[in-house]
């Protein structure tokens, strides 16, 4: 049996040391539901409670909640829960199935009159992967020629897995792809951002994912609230890959070196980090503030024996 319900609670407090005269803030925190998985409950609430709060889809068909605060405070807490229904999405998967990477390149570049391939957003340079050379390099490796494009990118998550070191703190938001390169080290949106980068360096369309993972303590141990935290990975577009549920993408956690099954929740997906922050804004006033995030996942009942990671990883 391949299914598990999870409950996710993430809080997130900004303390701002004068009042905040006026806010606006996107939110992207309520999970996908698709062949894969099923939102069974969500809610979210804010604090101090918005004068305006509006829900809508943006072009890659994920949730956004935009809200507006009008009058000064000197907190802003947003705490979202949802129980989610999660199935595996890849049973059975033969990583050799599907086509080459030679043949899915050539789906995704540009000719004249050839009909619109939506995959073919997911191609080009996005604000937090540009292009380079070194990328297109280090991915030539796995990315051989008559290669089925599958097998090809859960090589490179290998790879990356191995010669990376998963480092907390090491990086930010700001970190160019590049140091993260050199330098070896990263945390889970680094690495995802990596990957897709490689990915795209040879005309392979890749996504970036955010969400939620189901971490295990040490046995005998009571999980601790507010260990976990939102997570990243990736989605390779892989024609024809089999997977009902899967449709056309490959999920791959080069963090965890995985693909996720039951204890990956997803929330969004896009270009890159900046098209699914879970939340962000504009403000007048506040000076400077300090940030806390908590966020926590657990399982509610198991469907089967969940092989989760040990260890939190964190963005």
């Amino acid at each position: 049996m391949t299914m598990a319900r999870l409950s996710v609670e993430h809080e997130t407090l900004y303390t701002y040391a004068s009042p905040v005269e006026q806010a606006q803030h996107i939110a992207c925190l309520r999970p996908l539901t698709d062949a894969g998985q099923t939102l069974e409950a969500f809610d979210m609430t804010v604090s101090p409670s918005p004068s305006q709060h509006s829900v809508h889809r943006d072009s890659h068909d994920n949730s956004r909640a935009c809200f507006a605060l009008h009058a000064p405070h000197s907190e802003l807490r947003v705490v979202a829960r949802s129980t989610v229904q999660v199935r595996d999405r890849y049973p059975g998967l033969n990583a050799a199935d599907g086509p080459d990477c030679e043949r899915v390149r050539s789906r995704l570049a540009y000719r004249a009159h050839r009909p619109f391939e939506p995959a073919c957003e997911y191609v080009y340079a996005s604000p937090y992967v540009p292009l380079h050379a070194e990328l297109r390099d280090y991915a030539s490796v796995s990315l051989q020629p008559g290669r089925p494009l599958a097998e090809a990118a859960i090589e490179l998550m290998h790879r990356i897995h191995t010669e990376f070191t998963y480092a907390p703190a090491s990086t930010d938001i700001s970190t160019p792809i590049l140091d993260v390169f050199d330098r070896r080290q990263g945390v889970c949106q680094d690495f995802a951002h990596l990957m897709i980068g490689c990915l795209r360096a040879w005309g392979v369309a890749a996504r970036y994912v955010s969400g939620y993972l189901l971490t295990r303590p040490p046995p005998g141990q009571a999980p601790l609230v507010g260990a976990d935290a939102s997570h990243a990975w990736l989605s390779v577009w892989v024609p024809g890959l089999g997977p009902e549920r899967a449709g056309d993408w490959l999920d791959l956690d080069p963090t965890n070196d995985c693909i996720p099954a039951l204890h990956h929740v997803r929330v969004a997906h896009g270009r890159d980090f900046g098209d699914v922050t879970p939340l962000r804004g504009v403000i007048r006033g506040g000076g400077r503030h300090t940030l806390l995030v908590r966020v926590t996942t657990r399982l509610l009942d198991e469907y089967a024996e969940l092989d989760a990671p040990r260890t939190a990883s964190v963005r």
